[in-house]
């Protein structure tokens, strides 16, 4: 993902990465002033992270665990909601109440091909949607794990009926959350990066999440942009035929866990400019996981006769 990228590149001159573990304000602390600055925010297909640049310092900002990458999540379980982290540690226990691959889903329509191909496998329930167009898609979650529907002396939590943008607003009002702690102050402002491959659907969604998460989405930046920002490609002297600089094309090669893109950028003067971009929403990490996967169950099955889907 784009902060695994941030947490691992070096320090530069004029950029400095602050990758160690750093310390929150205490959860008591009142915040009584307002976070002048932008935090940034990379909402992965499986892991996600905030940051924020202070004092020529980027600063990956650790969760509430000190790790400064965060399972994207969320948990629906007995009237609890978890997430990240804690979410992912209820993945064993309660498969059917953790919801994952909201990326995947944000902006969607129910007859994507992919859509239906996905939902044959992901263990919680997802729909179509009721309200609205109806065209988009609804995850259905029961929180309720531990007892039977009859049995009177435990309570019954209701069916939860959710947006995938409800649920990347859990997922960056958690991260929001981790960096108000940091800085001791509120933060009301972002930026959030999205796959080049996004379209207007995607991207309105994810604005969407935004501010449900009760951010102000100042820009929704291109994933490879955002990469070559973090590696300071602006700021390199170009390749010179003379007195003058050039203008540079740069390949970014963007694998993440659920999307991929290949993009060309021009870079003159400091300025970035998409000159051409590929990619595929729905390829990554992930997927080469489940064809791994699959491959290993098919030969369990041929060689040890024992079926272990």
């Amino acid at each position: 993902s784009f902060c695994t990228l941030l947490a691992d590149l070096p320090v530069k001159s004029g950029t400095n990465v602050n990758n160690r573990s750093s310390t929150p304000r205490e959860a008591h602390e009142p915040m009584t002033t307002e976070f002048d600055g932008v935090i940034g925010i990379d909402l992965g297909t499986t892991f996600s992270c905030v940051a924020v640049l202070l004092h020529d310092t980027i600063d990956v900002i650790p969760n509430d665990q000190g790790n400064r990458t965060t399972p994207s999540r969320v948990a629906f379980v007995n009237g609890q909601t978890l997430v990240g982290d804690a979410a992912m540690n209820a993945s064993l226990r309660h498969p059917k109440q953790v919801v994952f691959d909201a990326k995947r889903m944000i902006g969607r329509k129910w007859g994507d091909k992919d859509m239906q191909k996905d939902c044959a496998v992901w263990p919680f329930g997802v729909e179509q949607q009721r309200g609205g167009d109806k065209t988009g898609v609804e995850i259905v979650v029961d929180p309720n794990t531990a007892a039977p529907a009859d049995d009177e002396d435990v309570e019954r939590y209701p069916v939860k009926r959710l947006a995938p943008e409800q649920v990347s607003a859990t997922l960056l009002r958690y991260l929001k959350g981790c960096a108000e702690r940091h800085l001791g102050k509120q933060v009301k402002r972002a930026v959030i990066t999205v796959p080049a491959y996004f379209n207007d659907a995607q991207r309105e969604r994810t604005r969407a999440a935004g501010k449900i998460a009760g951010l102000e989405v100042l820009r929704i930046v291109n994933e490879p942009t955002a990469a070559a920002l973090a590696y300071g490609l602006d700021k390199r002297p170009a390749l010179s035929s003379g007195d003058e600089e050039d203008a540079r094309n740069i390949l970014v090669f963007d694998f993440g866990g659920g999307t991929f893109d290949v993009s060309i950028i021009s870079v003159d003067n400091g300025a970035f400019v998409v000159v051409g971009t590929a990619g595929h929403t729905h390829l990554g990490g992930q997927d080469i996981d489940a064809k791994l996967t699959k491959y290993l169950m098919e030969e369990v099955k041929r060689r040890h006769k024992v079926d272990v889907s």
